[in-house]
């Protein structure tokens, strides 16, 4: 066995556990305490925790993240992501497994995910999905009052207390017998929670939102029987997960659980990590069960990680589909990696929402059907919908590859998926439609989003904060390397600000109420964004600035 812990490399520090003075708090709540609930969530038992966190782990986690901006000016200078050599050993031990997968997580054949909205989450436990991942991440827009409310709802969910009653026509919302598996997915390493400062500054939220939701749910959670399942978001190295797996033992030790009463799936997400799946299940082994194919952050990702290199440049990225062999190697050896250490490999999003149009919803099932068989074809043991009435949809294609089994972590695909096939370049139209389509579902959703909605139907999809990431990125990359169009003309700022200009035009004209819109500011921003000579590394972290 290749210890981590014992490889020069990647020599974890001995922790030492430090606890706070209570006498001399290092941790300031500057958001209001809106409710008793509001009060109940942030009591002085929950806030020590999070300092403790803070304490322990704030330091390192900045430290990832100026290792993530040293790596990211390497690939902008022209170097490719690649296999490490120093974890060559991790990637050729052919005996060592994650641990046990417990039976509430071994069938995952169909998960919903979604905001923390208290009627959604009661939706989405009751779809018929064997999980619900609630995330208050990409799918949330984090203002203060939508975090918070979004732990309560998930304290009363997990008692099985969560209800809810729509003012507007008096409909009640409660939960069924059995609902879906709840998974809580926290916001990632580089986003910070404004409304608890710690040390004067602004907190990781990645802390906040674990640790708030392990502290308020971990002994409901085993009076049912189960663990406390989290997915992760965005990690880019073993380091990051390493990081995550101290987290997770010190939370543990902290609250005299069971070793592995945590329990993660990493969402699989960005280009660096494709390169590092075997090193972040081994460092993680005691608490991973599986990887995800967060495909849509995947492809912007590609484009950040690749933004200088003229040669990788990709099309509109409406004509992006699994199809795509860069796409598909990174599915397939996502699912040879998990199989081979035990672990579970979950596929991607199915955004579609029903439509009432006949012809629509024929389009739109033919699409999820095809999409969901490739990847049951593949190998993966589950897929992502995002509609409740998308879920039988997506389980009958998985019930017939399934064939009675939970999953298919027997299925190891064949094929040699390398840096070569990783990498590989894609072609597609350039052209002014999928610029302004672009600029239309991104302003949209930057609006909602900046409204405190971050979860937003757009033209027959469920959105969430990729879509304007993807879209903004294709934009800033065609910009930089003065594509050329398939008419023939050259992309320039000046044709993208005067299509953004009509665009933005038209979506006030079509709205009921434009001036409680916010259309004006999610334009400057999106320009801003797609326009600046820095790439930001998150389009999250300026528009949060103009939150609240």
């Amino acid at each position: 066995m290749h210890d981590i812990q014992n490889n020069p490399e990647h020599q974890q520090k001995q922790r030492q556990i430090h606890q706070p003075n209570a006498a001399a708090s290092r941790l300031e709540v500057i958001g209001s305490l809106f409710s008793e609930e509001a009060k109940a969530i942030l009591n002085t038992k929950a806030l020590a925790f999070l300092e403790t966190l803070c304490v322990n782990f704030a330091g390192d986690r900045q430290t990832l993240l100026d290792t993530r901006i040293a790596k990211q000016a390497e690939f902008d200078s022209g170097s490719l992501p690649d296999f490490r050599a120093d974890t060559q050993p991790i990637r050729d031990d052919p005996n060592w497994r994650v641990d046990a997968v417990p039976d509430a997580l071994l069938d995952r054949r169909v998960e919903i995910t979604g905001p923390i909205d208290r009627k959604m989450v009661i939706n989405a436990l009751n779809s018929g999905a064997n999980v619900f991942m609630c995330c208050f991440e990409d799918a949330t827009s984090p203002t203060w009052e939508n975090m918070v409310n979004g732990q309560i709802n998930m304290r009363d969910a997990n008692a099985g207390t969560i209800a809810f009653t729509e003012p507007k026509n008096g409909k009640h919302y409660q939960l069924i017998d059995n609902p879906a598996t709840l998974i809580h997915r926290p916001r990632g390493l580089h986003l910070e929670e404004a409304h608890i400062l710690f040390d004067g500054k602004a907190m990781p939220a990645s802390l906040m939102d674990f640790g708030l939701y392990f502290f308020h749910n971990h002994q409901s959670r085993k009076n049912t029987g189960q663990g406390v399942y989290y997915y992760l978001p965005k990690l880019e190295s073993m380091e990051e997960a390493a990081w995550w797996e101290s987290v997770f033992d010190f939370t543990e030790q902290y609250f005299n659980a069971d070793s592995g009463t945590i329990k993660a799936t990493v969402l699989l997400e960005t280009l660096p990590a494709v390169f590092q799946m075997e090193e972040i299940l081994y460092a993680m082994r005691k608490h991973i069960v599986g990887m995800n194919c967060g495909r849509w952050d995947y492809i912007f990702s590609y484009i950040k990680t690749l933004k200088n290199h003229t040669d990788r440049i990709l099309p509109d990225r409406h004509a992006i589909g699994m199809d795509q062999p860069f796409l598909e190697a990174y599915s397939k050896r996502l699912i040879q990696t998990c199989h081979r250490r035990g672990a579970l490999a979950i596929g991607g999003m199915s955004a579609f929402i029903p439509s009432k149009d006949p012809e629509e919803m024929d389009r739109v099932t033919k699409k999820v059907i095809d999409d969901k068989r490739r990847e049951a074809t593949n190998g993966h043991d589950g897929t992502w919908v995002a509609h409740p009435h998308l879920v039988s949809l997506a389980r009958e294609v998985f019930d017939q590859y399934l064939d009675g089994s939970t999953n298919q972590r027997h299925f190891i695909p064949d094929g040699t998926f390398n840096r070569e096939a990783l990498l590989r370049p894609s072609r597609g139209p350039k052209d002014e439609q999928g610029v302004r389509k672009n600029i239309r579902i991104a302003v949209l959703y930057m609006e909602s989003w900046l409204r405190g909605v971050g979860c937003v139907p757009i033209y027959g999809m469920m959105e969430d904060a990729a879509t304007a990431e993807i879209s903004r990125a294709n934009i800033w990359q065609w910009l930089k390397h003065n594509v050329s169009l398939d008419d023939g003309r050259t992309f320039t700022t000046e044709m993208f600000r005067e299509w953004l200009d009509q665009e933005v035009a038209e979506m006030k004209a079509s709205s009921d109420d434009p001036n409680s819109r916010k259309f004006d500011q999610a334009s400057d921003l999106f320009f801003t964004l797609s326009t600046d000579n820095h790439f930001a590394d998150f389009l999250t972290i300026p528009c949060y600035a103009k939150l609240e």
